[in-house]
Formats: C-alpha cells, structure tokens, sequence
C-alpha cells in the first residue's frame, strides 16, 4: 500500500467526490446514505439519455445490476463509455450473476469492459469467474477462500481489482493481495450492505491514485465502522442507524490505528 485508509479518508473529507451511482432500487437511498456518512456526494444517474454525460463530470461510476433491466443496460453502457472518455474509475457489482442466464451475460459483458473495480460476495465471484458456486439469488452461500483464486484469474484477465466480501474480505490485483478482518455479524442480516460497500469503493477510487490502495480504504472503512456499530446493537435493527452514525464518527487517524489489514504473499501467474 501506497496510501494508507485514513489518507484517503483524509483525502476523501477534504475535496468530498461526486460518486455516480447506478444501483437496485433496493439500495438506492442505503446507499447514498451511506456514501453521505462517510463523506462523499452521491448522484443516482442511471438513464442512457443522461448517465454517459454525466459519468464525465462525476469523480467515480459505480455500476450495481441488482434490479436488472434492459433499459438498466443501456444505461450502464453509456455511463461506462463516459467514464472511459473522462478517465474516470468505474465499480462492477454483479449481483447474483449466477441465478439466471441473463445475469450471467450481462455480468460478462460488463466485466469484459474492464471495471476499475469488481466487488462481489464469493458466490458471485465464482460465477464471474466461470466456477460453480452455491448462491442462492443474492445470498452468498460460499466461503471467502474458494473464490481467492477466482478474484486472482479475474483480476489478471481484466487488469482490474477484485473484492471478495464476506466475513474477512479479500481483495487482489492478481499480483498483490490482502485480507482486510472486522464488521459485525449483522451486517449481512441488513439490506444493501453490500451494495454501499460497492459505492463506498467508488468514493474510494476517487480520490485515490491506486485502485488496490483505494478497494482496501472503503473495505476498512466499512470494517471497522461496522465493528464501533456493533457495540451496544440489540440486533440488526438497531445495527442499521448506528452503522451511519459509525462511518461518519471514523477519524483519518482512529481508521489507521484500528483497520485490520493483512497482506497475503505474491503469487505468480
């Protein structure tokens, strides 16, 4: 790591980036809440006749098919050729590539496109990386550890960092890679976490000058908020506002002190 997670929070706080976010309508205002508490500025810019124009303005593009469409298509492609022009990092979530045929070619069209960015849970990064996987719909029903080299054979394929989320996150250039450790068991028992988490690492990748160092910044972020959130939560209900409040109590210098990061060795190709 070249820039350590309170950097860019620092970094992230000070020149707060318009994050443009194509996500499900089941995430859209958890999502810019959360970017929001944190301190960033989302946009949910989603139609073709505008999302490509816009996409060029915005500092990051996070692109989410939770509620897949054709139309959602288009405009996922227009705001993708925008960032591209603009020089812009851009985020893929492929949620549930593995449930249907349709969401398996749309993921691979996308992530074709070469995303500054792939986050998913295990099952997803599996698919993606055209392994079997468990999942079921949305849920993730495979270890984090049976998609690490997956997340390494994607990153390679498409010059791209891949994030494998669950209960210790992994994430890899297919050359470097670490584990980032902390959040709470209720987390995944609340709508749209992961989804955010998608956003946050756009908001990221913005202010960051690389993409490894910016996808471990929003996963420690996310980790050691969802840790301070956990005390004192009676339960998922509770967990949910004192999860926004956590993200945006996190100083720079606490994320530094309390993130739990540990690099995992090179592997070669």
């Amino acid at each position: 790591m070249t820039e350590t997670p309170g950097t860019l929070l620092a970094a992230l706080r000070a020149e707060p980036p318009l994050v443009q976010c194509i996500t499900n309508y089941v995430a859209m205002n958890i999502a810019a809440n959360v970017l929001l508490a944190a301190g960033a500025s989302p946009a949910m810019v989603a139609d073709a006749e505008e999302s490509g124009e816009f996409a060029r303005i915005a500092g990051a593009l996070t692109v989410n098919i939770g509620t897949l469409s054709p139309p959602f298509v288009d405009g996922a492609r227009a705001a993708i050729a925008g960032a591209e022009a603009a020089g812009r990092p851009w985020v893929l979530d492929p949620v549930a590539c593995q449930a249907t045929a349709y969401r398996r070619r749309v993921s691979a069209e996308l992530a074709a496109l070469r995303p500054t960015i792939i986050r998913g849970n295990a099952s997803e990064i599996l698919s993606l990386a055209g392994e079997a996987s468990r999942g079921q719909g949305v849920d993730g029903r495979d270890p984090v550890a049976m998609a690490e080299d997956g997340a390494r054979r994607l990153a390679r394929k498409y010059a791209s960092v891949v994030v494998v989320t669950g209960a210790v996150d992994f994430v890899t250039d297919g050359v470097r890679a670490a584990r980032v450790e902390g959040g709470s068991p209720f987390m995944p028992m609340n709508t749209a976490m992961g989804c955010s988490l998608t956003c946050l690492c756009g908001a990221y990748a913005a202010v960051a000058g690389d993409p490894f160092d910016a996808a471990i910044g929003a996963l420690a972020h996310f980790a050691v908020a969802g840790s301070h959130a956990h005390e004192g939560a009676a339960g998922p209900g509770s967990f949910a506002p004192r999860f926004l409040d956590a993200l945006h109590a996190v100083t720079p210098e606490r994320l530094d002190a309390e993130a739990s990061i540990q690099s995992v060795e090179e592997v070669s190709e």
